[in-house]
This record gives structure tokens, C-alpha cells and sequence, in this order.
């Protein structure tokens, strides 16, 4: 196995990184998987709390959810919860398994991202809203890196990128960035409202999950030598 060059490190990750806390069960797991689990996804409600305060446009799901509510005259969250069953749906044949993760994905995200809504201050300063959404962004791509590699189920959204790359050996950024920018143009196309931090989400998401896998990736390396992240040798690693 050739080593990879020291500019390696500096690139976003091409998948989803082995780590010492990466569980071998989706439901039967130790304490540290299910910590990067919660911590990640509370991180990730974090980041999604950043956007709303920021004011500037919500992530393309949420777009996509206001569309289908335009459209249809449902409540917004229940064309949330549509969409999310649709993408559940769209694992059966990329054969990606849920777990304890998915389940806690539903729960940790929601309530981090309602508690820090409330503590968190809603700027008008508009580069201080800018500010905020590319923190927000910023721990997005964070806390996706580190719930994704404990390996206890991805949420039903980064199940479908997670279940596409591993089908079809397609960078986690690139998968990411493709789902994003078409989430966001179906939602427009639906009459849901879109923003310049829309937009920066869109563009940005993909390449923050890149270099928040890689920032898990290298906090938790193992030693083991068959298990060294090398994303060009490795595509088909399990998420």
C-alpha cells in the first residue's frame, strides 16, 4: 500500500474513515461509538441552529419540505416527515441498514437544534448572519464526520449518500453536493423560499463533510495497518 502524500491530509475525505471508535454493530455497541454518535449529532443540531439564527435561508431539505407543503397545502412538518420516509424508502435498494444511530439521529439533532435556537442570539448585522452560516455549515460537516464513522446507522438523508457511495464508489463530497443542489432546485421549482445561505449550504455541505471526515478520520486512526484510511484503495469501506 503506497502512503499518501502529505497534502493528503489537507484534502477533504473521499469516505468514510475507519476510526477506534467505529462500532461493529449498528445496535450492539460499546460506550465510545455511542458517544461520537451523540456528540456528533448534537454538534450537527448545532450547526443546523446557526442557519436559523442567521436568517438568511434554510438547508434545501427544509426547502424542499416548504415546496411540497405550497403545493399540496400539508403542514410543513409532515411534508418533513414525507420526505424523510421517501429517502428511507430509497435505501432498500442501495441495501443500507439503519440502526441505533438512525434512531438517535430523529431524536439528539431536533433537540439540539430547538435548545440552542433559544440560546443561541439572532444577529441583523448581515456579516455577522454570514458569520453564523458558515459556522453553521462548518459543524454541520463536523458533526456528520463523526456520527458517520461510529458506524451505528447513519440519519435517513446521509443514509442515501452514504448508501450511493458505497454502491457506486462515488466521493462522499461529490454524492453529497449532487443531492444538495437537487434537493434545493426541486424545492425552489416547488415554490419553497431560498436564500444566500441556501445557496452557501448547497455549494458548501459537501466539501464540510469531506473535512469533517477527515478531521474524525484523524483523531481516531488506528494503528492497525489494515484498517489506515486510504480513500483511493478503500471505496468500498462500510459506513
Amino acid at each position: 500500500m503506497t502512503a499518501p502524500g502529505p497534502l493528503a491530509y489537507f484534502r477533504p475525505s473521499r469516505t468514510v474513515p475507519v476510526t477506534r471508535w467505529r462500532s461493529t454493530s449498528r445496535w450492539r455497541t460499546g460506550p465510545w461509538p455511542l458517544v461520537a454518535v451523540l456528540a456528533g449529532q448534537w454538534v450537527f443540531g448545532t450547526g443546523e441552529a446557526f442557519l436559523v439564527a442567521a436568517g438568511l435561508g434554510v438547508s434545501p431539505w427544509t426547502v424542499l419540505a416548504q415546496g411540497i407543503a405550497v403545493r399540496t397545502g400539508i403542514a410543513i412538518g409532515l411534508a418533513t416527515f414525507a420526505v424523510s420516509a421517501v429517502v428511507l424508502l430509497l435505501w432498500i435498494p442501495l441495501r443500507e441498514r439503519p440502526g441505533l444511530g438512525t434512531m438517535c439521529n430523529m431524536i439528539v439533532i431536533a433537540t439540539a437544534l430547538q435548545v440552542m435556537v433559544g440560546v443561541l442570539p439572532h444577529p441583523a448585522n448581515l456579516g455577522v448572519c454570514l458569520a453564523f452560516v458558515l459556522v453553521g455549515i462548518t459543524l454541520i460537516g463536523l458533526g456528520s464526520g463523526f456520527y458517520l464513522t461510529a458506524n451505528l446507522g447513519p440519519g435517513p438523508r446521509d443514509g442515501w449518500m452514504t448508501g450511493l457511495h458505497m454502491r457506486f464508489g462515488w466521493p462522499v463530497v461529490g454524492v453529497r453536493l449532487a443531492i444538495e443542489a437537487t434537493v434545493l432546485v426541486l424545492g425552489w421549482l416547488l415554490g419553497g423560499t431560498v436564500g444566500i445561505g441556501t445557496v452557501l449550504f448547497a455549494l458548501l455541505i459537501g466539501p464540510a463533510v469531506g473535512y469533517g471526515l477527515r478531521v474524525a478520520g484523524w483523531l481516531g486512526r488506528t494503528q492497525t495497518p489494515e484498517l489506515a484510511i486510504e480513500d483511493d484503495q478503500h471505496p468500498e469501506l462500510e459506513a
